[in-house]
């Protein structure tokens, strides 16, 4: 196969459904030739990535991880992409382990806010506690210019109780604490954008997008570069990716 795209998932199986089916779903298609051509590899007993970032004692994701890297290199896919917000704690590793360019989540996410927001100037993450220990986002934000917050205790609490009790435990989706989490964000703590810095908040957000405040969907994002590269390398049309960036 040629002119395909890698998709590193199983972090979680169900998040990993969710991109795909908004990758499908939004290729404009009238035949079977018309869809995307892409391997995914849903590795799904990779260890927790928070359980590894909160405590080093754990088992580390990122053996795993860069196995599937390796694997995947020898293919020569045009492009990979990790959906996990969380696994992107080792991403400069992982970028510098193979040629293949691997776009990064986390910063696309916020290119889009700027682009799509840009009056915005407070902005709320909501995220798993591994994504928030990592400060890859409040790095990205920090040299941005944002301000941003956190919320409070009860409210990251709420978060990994929608993420981990809620989605990877039942897989359902409790949409009322989901918009819970969204309005004391946004009328508590101020934030003008909400950003969901993780998958399961994006499967939140596809079944639970009945809502009046601003998101900025890292997952949702992340779909639609993966469309346009892999047309434009369909097309024979040179990729740019600088720092996991679509050019």
């Amino acid at each position: 196969m040629q002119n395909f795209f890698t998709i590193i998932g199983g972090m979680g199986t169900a998040a990993t459904e969710s991109y795909l089916r908004l990758l499908n779903q939004r290729t404009r298609a009238r035949k079977d030739q018309d869809y995307l051509n892409y391997i995914l590899v849903n590795h799904a007993t990779i260890p927790d990535r928070t359980s590894y970032i909160l405590d080093h004692h754990q088992p580390s994701f990122y053996p795993p991880l860069l196995e599937d890297i390796k694997q995947q290199s020898l293919l020569h896919p045009s492009f990979m992409v990790i959906i996990c917000n969380t696994a992107h704690y080792f991403y400069q590793d992982l970028q510098a382990a193979t040629t293949v360019p691997i776009l990064h989540m986390p910063r696309t996410a916020i290119a889009t806010l700027k682009k799509k927001y840009p009056q915005v100037q407070r902005v709320g993450l909501i995220a798993t506690q591994g994504t928030l220990a990592d400060g890859i986002y409040e790095a990205e934000l920090q040299q941005s210019g944002y301000d941003y917050t956190l919320g409070d205790a009860q409210l990251q609490s709420d978060v990994m109780t929608l993420i981990y009790d809620n989605i990877k435990r039942s897989g359902k989706v409790d949409a009322q604490l989901y918009y819970q989490i969204l309005k004391r964000m946004t009328q508590e703590f101020g934030a003008q954008a909400v950003i969901l810095g993780c998958t399961e908040l994006s499967l939140a957000q596809e079944k639970a997008f009945n809502h009046p405040y601003r998101v900025i969907d890292a997952q949702s994002i992340i779909v639609d570069q993966s469309i346009e590269l892999a047309l434009k390398a369909r097309a024979g049309r040179p990729l740019v990716i600088e720092k996991g960036l679509a050019q």
